[in-house]
């Protein structure tokens, strides 16, 4: 199944850039927009989404007085021109504050990061319910294209310079980023780091010898820093 996106602005452009941007990433779906707050409670009384991309600054009922009026809220990624409610926003539980004109990579990211907090809670977009690993994936731009990639199919991923090498099972995606950031949103239970350059997926470890581990032919070094971790993630 996917997401369930409702869009609330009183902007007409910035109501169809991020129709738009629903539109290319697969996993989302948009059920509703509207251009005021009133009209989203409308509709939620009687519809269950799982994210909202809310505008602030709207006639009648501004966007945090309708999180406030919420008593079980989706997700909800904040979308406005003004940087100075931030602080009061993360204040209500927001996901994400994005500042316009929104770049369509830092909207990946806010997508990715509710798809984090939902494996976080032991539970993904797809299936609250599900702690399935099969069912757990990320999205990364690689050019002008965004691909969603299971974290099952993940064997390892490198850094390159200023890219990331992620190598699946079946292929490989070359995108821009750096380790550390990537790991972030990979969940700790299924992915380690072991040197300053590799993220490895534990559950595909064929063997550790010395300080090297095999990943399918692939031989990685393990980094002194991080031995001691992998020894504890493999239980041994």
């Amino acid at each position: 199944m996917k997401a369930k996106c409702l869009i609330v602005d009183d902007e007409a452009l910035a109501r169809n850039v991020l129709e738009k941007y629903i539109s290319e990433i697969e996993a989302l779906e948009l059920v509703f927009q509207c251009n005021n707050a009133m009209d989203a409670l409308s509709y939620l009384a009687q519809n269950s989404v799982d994210i909202i991309f809310l505008d602030i600054n709207m006639p009648e009922l501004n966007g945090l007085e309708m999180v406030r009026t919420l008593p079980n809220p989706p997700k909800i990624i904040i979308c406005t021109a003004y940087s100075e409610f931030a602080l009061e926003s993360f204040e209500y539980g927001v996901t994400d504050y994005l500042l316009k004109p929104i770049k369509f990579e830092r909207f990946v990211k806010a997508v990715n990061r509710v798809i984090q907090m939902n494996i976080t809670d032991n539970k993904t977009i797809e299936d609250n319910s599900s702690t399935d690993p099969r069912f757990r994936s990320i999205f990364v731009k690689e050019n002008s294209i965004i691909r969603k990639i299971d974290f099952e199919d993940i064997l390892y991923v490198e850094a390159y310079g200023n890219y990331l090498k992620i190598e699946t099972k079946s292929h490989q995606f070359v995108v821009r980023g750096t380790l550390s950031e990537f790991g972030i949103k990979l969940p700790d239970n299924l992915f380690i780091r072991v040197h300053k350059s590799f993220i490895v997926s534990i559950s595909n470890i064929k063997k550790l010898e010395g300080n090297i581990l095999v990943i399918g032919n692939k031989e990685i070094p393990v980094g002194h820093l991080y031995r001691n971790e992998l020894i504890k993630k493999l239980k041994l």
